[in-house]
């Protein structure tokens, strides 16, 4: 059967502006889904359904059809029937699968699992939906549990399926038919429909600032090839995180710190070095962007760090001036003037000014990394 996938993209949105267009990491949002779709063994054609031409040119861009869809169906009015009803009666096919974009981290092995569900349980309706393992209520109703016996552990409550409408799948006869008698297909009408589970990052859907915000976090991890290694809390070995850098400086004696007079198009390091002096320590940050930061610091000898490690991101050091002493695992060695030290995330170090003078480097990181301190240097 002739299998079409659409991903519908309007210009216009009520929440977020432009958010199928707004860039992740220097990438449009509705690219990620356009690329993961790509990769999928179950299509027959993948459309861009969309009424602005500037999807048109993105389609193009990747190697896939565009459909545009009549103005009358691009307000925040127009349902999903109606346009997908436009789409079936505008593209020859069989079965349509929609994959919406603004759930950017559902993998080609989850929605090739779908269509292939779609045919094998041979559905008319297909929809993607999240188990709910907690107690939920309707109109002010238990929904899956009972208010008069006692709470049972929430592995043993039947789920509530939730919809995750990144997949929806219907055959074009049965959308019609359901469309001419009811009015509506989305949910399957007549026919038989079917559920099928999504979890975890596939069913994460950007409807909010805050969703976008989680989808960058979530992002550079996978783009920084997060892998962490899983620790618990114990009496005997004990650890804490700090973020905030502006504190986490002053602890280590840096009291002058200017991290805010950022991203100049042409900074001078050593124009900055000679406002600041070489009597006290101080730091100032030059660059932050989504992705790192630059910080240029200066302590005098004795001065330095607290034992500490970053246990998601990797940083590197310039050494400006001086001599530093580096403690990377319990090894020690003198880094000095026009060397370049690597720090892979997860390896426990510490760094002391050493020598006469006080000594300068940059540090170039991420603005919020975070530093984990063993018990006993978190003062």
């Amino acid at each position: 059967m002739k299998t079409v996938c659409m991903i519908p993209a309007r210009l216009g949105s009520s929440r977020i502006k432009k958010k199928n267009l707004r860039l992740i990491n220097g990438k449009p949002l509705i690219s990620y889904i356009i690329d993961t779709v790509k990769q999928c063994d179950c299509f027959d054609e993948i459309y861009l359904n969309s009424e602005a031409l500037i999807f048109k040119e993105i389609a193009d861009q990747h190697g896939i059809s565009y459909y545009k869809r009549p103005d009358r169906y691009a307000t925040d009015q127009t349902t999903n029937d109606e346009f997908a009803l436009d789409f079936i009666e505008n593209i020859l096919g069989e079965i349509l699968i929609q994959v919406l974009p603004t759930s950017p981290l559902i993998t080609a092995e989850e929605i090739n699992a779908f269509a292939k569900e779609m045919l094998r349980g041979d559905y008319e309706t297909l929809i993607s939906v999240e188990n709910k393992q907690i107690a939920c209520v309707y109109n002010n109703e238990p929904v899956n549990f009972n208010k008069l016996k006692v709470n049972p552990p929430s592995q043993t409550m039947k789920p509530v399926q939730a919809y995750a409408t990144v997949l929806m799948g219907w055959k074009y006869e049965t959308f019609r038919e359901n469309m001419v008698r009811y009015g509506s297909a989305y949910h399957g009408g007549d026919g038989r429909t079917g559920y099928f589970e999504l979890r975890g990052l596939s069913t994460i859907d950007i409807d909010r600032e805050e969703d976008f915000l989680l989808i960058e976090k979530i992002m550079m991890l996978q783009n920084n090839d997060f892998d962490r290694e899983i620790k618990y809390y114990d009496e005997e070995s004990c650890e804490h995180i700090e973020v905030d850098v502006e504190s986490i400086l002053e602890k280590d004696g840096l009291k002058r710190n200017d991290l805010y007079n950022v991203n100049k198009e042409i900074i001078n390091i050593y124009e900055i070095i000679n406002e600041n002096g070489r009597s006290i320590p101080w730091s100032r940050r030059i660059i932050e962007t989504e992705n790192n930061s630059a910080t240029v610091l200066a302590q005098l000898p004795g001065e330095g760090n607290r034992l500490h490690y970053h246990p998601a991101w990797n940083e590197w050091w310039y050494i400006i001036d001086g001599e530093w002493e580096w403690e990377i695992e319990g090894k020690k060695r003198v880094i000095k003037k026009g060397d370049i030290v690597l720090m892979k995330k997860g390896r426990m170090h510490k760094i002391t000014a050493v020598g006469k003078e006080m000594a300068i480097r940059l540090a170039v990181s991420r603005a919020d990394v975070a530093h984990v301190y063993p018990e006993g240097n978190d003062v």
